[in-house]
Parts: structure tokens; C-alpha cells; sequence
């Protein structure tokens, strides 16, 4: 019972993370030269995670990425058979969050969906494993002692919040696969979806193996 709780907090933060910050990229769509559309999708991208941090944070840790438990399963943080129920929690989430914001909008180019950066799958790579990165060693770094708990959800989000704000105008900034492939199945917008379910992946990976490198206490 407490792993079906585990990956059912999995699924509805998930599901809260597409369905609200999705929603909010879609409906601002601004162009490049008007910053305040992306400073507002950032926002709710962060602020999503900062919600949820602290309400789902306590029964599933709050990963609702499946590069986060990437990063934790390699950290030794969760088992292998967690990792797995995660993964396709999120996964599930994900595509009912892009189901939900799409019958509400109903508009297939308003669900905050992914695309490569000048057409460049190499580069889009990239920048979406280097965003990852930067977002998941955040993570690592501040969930590393409990004595961080009352203010790891806060710094998580203004992670990502950063994060977005460079990676927006470049690929929409994915840095989860399952906040990716949601909104790309309901909107059949599937081209390129391999860098976005792959590259966050990779990302999260890396900062997992240099932070236990970096990480002294545990040596």
C-alpha cells in the first residue's frame, strides 16, 4: 500500500506539473523579444514544483521526473523496483495532465509541447542535457542533508525556474521527459521526442555521478 501511494503522488504531480505549467506556456506564447511570456512560464514551472515539493514531498519525495530518479536511483536514494514504478507513474501523468489541458483548451498548439532548436536535434541535445544538469545537481545538493528539508522545496524551484529562463527560447526547455512526451502524444507532435526523453536523462545521469564525486561526506 505504501508504494501504490508512492507512485499515485507520483502520478498526480506529474499531472499537476503538465496541466498548470504546460498550460501556462501554451496560453502565454510569447515571441522572443517579449520576456515577460517566458519570465511567466518559468515562474510556473518553478512554482508548480515549489506546491507540490510541499505536498507530495513527505509520501514519494517528490521526483514527478523521471531524470530525477534517474539521478536518485544511481545516488542509491530509491530501489530499482521504485524506479521503476516512477517512471511509468510519470509517464501516466503526464499524458492525463496534456489529456486534461488539452480538453479544456482544445487546442493542440496551446499544450506547451517541445521543439528542437533551429531544427537541430545535435544541439538541442545539448542544451537540454546541460539544463538538466544544472536543475538535478541543485537537487542533489540540497535534499543531501535533512537539515535542508524546510527549504530544499523553494531552492528546487528557482532551480528550475533558471533553468527555463535560459532554455525557453532555445527548446521550450524539457528537462523531463514525461512533462515532454505528455503533451507531445495528445498534440501527435512526436518529431524529435527522442531528445527530450533521452537528454534529460543523460543530464540527470551525469549530475548524479559528479555530485558523488563532489560530494565529501560520503567518502
Amino acid at each position: 500500500m505504501k508504494e501504490i501511494r508512492k507512485y499515485l503522488a507520483e502520478f498526480i504531480g506529474t499531472l499537476v506539473l503538465v496541466l498548470f505549467a504546460c498550460g501556462v506556456a501554451g496560453q502565454t506564447c510569447a515571441p522572443a523579444n517579449e520576456g515577460s511570456g517566458y519570465l511567466i512560464t518559468a515562474l510556473a514551472f518553478g512554482l508548480v514544483i515549489v506546491a507540490m515539493a510541499y505536498s507530495i514531498g513527505n509520501v514519494s519525495g517528490c521526483h514527478i521526473n523521471p531524470a530525477v530518479s534517474i539521478a536518485m536511483l544511481i545516488s542509491k536514494k530509491i530501489s530499482v523496483k521504485d524506479f521503476c514504478g516512477y517512471i511509468v507513474s510519470q509517464f501516466l501523468g503526464g499524458i492525463a495532465g496534456a489529456a486534461i489541458l488539452n480538453a479544456i483548451v482544445q487546442d493542440t498548439g496551446k499544450l506547451g509541447t517541445n521543439a528542437l532548436y533551429n531544427g537541430n536535434a545535435g544541439l538541442s541535445f545539448l542544451i537540454e542535457v546541460i539544463l538538466t544538469f544544472v536543475f538535478v545537481i541543485a537537487i542533489l545538493g540540497v535534499t543531501s542533508k535533512e537539515s535542508n528539508g524546510a527549504v530544499a522545496g523553494l531552492v528546487i524551484g528557482g532551480a528550475l525556474v533558471l533553468v527555463h529562463l535560459l532554455g525557453i527560447a532555445f527548446t521550450g526547455t524539457s528537462v523531463n521527459p514525461a512533462r515532454s512526451f505528455g503533451p507531445a502524444l495528445i498534440a501527435g507532435k512526436m518529431d524529435g521526442i527522442w531528445v527530450f526523453l533521452l537528454a534529460p536523462l543523460v543530464g540527470g545521469a551525469l549530475a548524479a555521478i559528479v555530485y558523488r564525486f563532489l560530494d565529501t561526506d560520503n567518502k
